[in-house]
């Protein structure tokens, strides 16, 4: 019998590698004699980065000290897989324009929960929570001359929209005095403009972000009233996150509607929009 093994991590206990070894070897003990594959998953969220670096010959861990979510320095990881690297997630989209990444171009994997996610904070901070070291990881993807970059969006610790991601790559939210916006969610509602003519640009390749919702970015079915409260927020809080978000649309443009706009607190939104 041939059997084909494929599991996505068990939150908060094992990777996905780890276990689809150990479904392996408590299958074949007991029936040895079958041809068993290994094939772990993963959905953007933890564990992206494991399953791809146990799956893709070549991968290279890189690491970086960046941002974390509540403004203290962490330490994250990054993956750089080799150029024609198989089977991965929109493959020939290229840039907005149609090019094709280079030849001969690492493709740079960033998983926003390794950089702005829940765990990292000891205890949640639904208002004050940023993605900056997310923007900090792009930015030394970008450094590294990488080709093409792929984004897991998913357990993430904040409700700001993207802008703490994009603010590290060069973009400026500004309040009403000029001053930079906050960092956070919660300071959302202020927002009164932005400013994009710094924002780096993406690799040749372009940016592709790995979700598994179709949450848009407001609204019942949104970042801010679906997973608001799993990150801590209150009643009274995901109403004040939901009307910054709304502002963020306001502002910056785009389509708050589109399916995963409201991934990883609206970070979706926000880097398909900039």
């Amino acid at each position: 019998m041939r059997v084909l093994i494929a599991p996505d991590s068990f939150k908060g206990s094992l990777g996905a590698a780890a276990v689809a070894t150990a479904l392996a070897e408590g299958w074949v003990s007991v029936r040895p004699g079958d041809q068993v594959t290994r094939l772990p998953l993963a959905d953007g969220g933890e564990g992206t980065l494991d399953v791809l670096a146990a799956t893709v010959p070549g991968a290279r861990w890189r690491w970086a000290k960046i941002t974390g979510p509540g403004g203290a320095p962490v330490t994250a990881r990054w993956l750089e897989l080799p150029p024609e690297s198989p089977g991965l997630p929109g493959r020939g989209n290229g840039t907005p324009g149609g090019q094709p990444a280079p030849a001969r171009a690492s493709t740079a994997v960033v998983e926003l929960a390794r950089a702005s996610g829940l765990p990292l904070l000891a205890r949640p901070d639904p208002m004050g929570a940023q993605t900056t070291g997310l923007g900090e990881l792009l930015s030394r993807a970008l450094d590294g001359g990488m080709g093409r970059i792929l984004v897991g969006l998913g357990g993430s610790a904040s409700t700001d929209g993207g802008t703490g991601a994009l603010a590290a790559l060069g973009a400026r939210f500004l309040v009403a005095a000029g001053d930079p916006l906050p960092p956070g969610g919660g300071a959302l509602a202020d927002l009164v403009a932005v400013d994009l003519s710094g924002l780096r640009p993406p690799p040749r390749g372009g940016v592709t972000c790995l979700t598994d919702v179709t949450a848009p970015l407001l609204g019942p079915f949104g970042a801010a009233a679906v997973f608001g409260p799993q990150k801590g927020a209150d009643g009274d809080q995901v109403a004040r996150l939901e009307a910054g978000l709304a502002r963020l649309a306001e502002v910056l443009g785009g389509d708050p509607g589109t399916a995963g706009a409201g991934a990883a607190g609206g970070t979706g939104y926000g880097l398909a929009t900039a």
